[in-house]
């Protein structure tokens, strides 16, 4: 039997590319990050929160994209900005960014390369593979969500970092400039987030939509995006069960 694309209600299109956000989305950021910041601070001797640490330092992710996106600052990659931001976490937690060697703080900052994916995100993009080309919509670099994919087995057709489109979501231009680079029409493409506002935004800018929710992105007291907030095309509660609806 003929494989039949799943035709979304929103744009009127048949889907040929599903793309997905990826911190929080695919992969899990919190339990990564807190895992080797809590390595960094044992192999000097000392204590941290490190889940503390890993959500201060994700809680300064859409300042900094915010002075690229409002004009006030050139495009800097994802990477820049979290090393950037990685100074201001540490001395939060008693330590001085000033007297750690650059390769160790590089090391540090390669954690968001290096970030575990929930269980059901490698079957289920697999699964979605199979009938729909399958890659991330993410802020994140191209040489970051390389590294990603390489050790979390991510199996992505294409991988297009912001600084190919030079932009942040939600910014208009990241989810159409991608759609460009793949020769789709916007309504040919389905984000897939965990995100409420990035799948508003992606409808937005003509996308098609789907909503997975990841209730403990942010630990057992996250209150945001547990639920959708819209009538977005398809929800989901895993990858998997994404790829079921999509008939994939």
């Amino acid at each position: 039997m003929r494989f039949q694309p799943y035709r979304s209600p929103s744009t009127g299109c048949e889907v040929r590319a599903v793309l997905f956000d990826t911190f929080g989305t695919v992969v899990d950021w919190r339990t990564g990050v807190a895992r080797q910041v809590a390595a960094f601070a044992a192999a000097r001797g000392q204590e941290l929160d490190a889940e503390a640490f890993a959500n201060e330092w994700r809680a300064l992710y859409q300042p900094a994209m915010e002075a690229i996106r409002s004009g006030s600052r050139e495009f800097a990659t994802l990477d820049t900005l979290h090393r950037e931001n990685l100074d201001q976490v540490l001395r939060s937690h008693g330590f001085d960014p000033d007297r750690l060697d650059a390769r160790t703080l590089e090391d540090l900052n390669r954690s968001w390369h290096r970030l575990p994916p929930w269980p059901d995100s490698v079957e289920g993009l697999a699964a979605v593979r199979r009938g729909y080309i399958v890659g991330p919509l993410s802020n994140g670099n191209t040489s970051l969500l390389l590294d990603m994919a390489r050790n979390a087995g991510l199996p992505w057709d294409v991988i297009i970092g912001s600084d190919m489109t030079r932009t942040y979501k939600p910014l208009p231009a990241a989810y159409l400039r991608t759609a460009e680079f793949l020769d789709l029409w916007p309504g040919e493409v389905m984000l897939a987030a965990a995100h409420n506002t990035d799948v508003r935004a992606a409808r937005e800018a003509g996308l098609a939509t789907a909503f997975i929710a990841r209730p403990t992105e942010y630990g057992p007291g996250q209150v945001a995006d547990l639920t959708p907030e819209s009538d977005w095309d398809l929800t989901a509660s895993s990858i998997i069960e994404l790829a079921h609806r999509l008939g994939a």
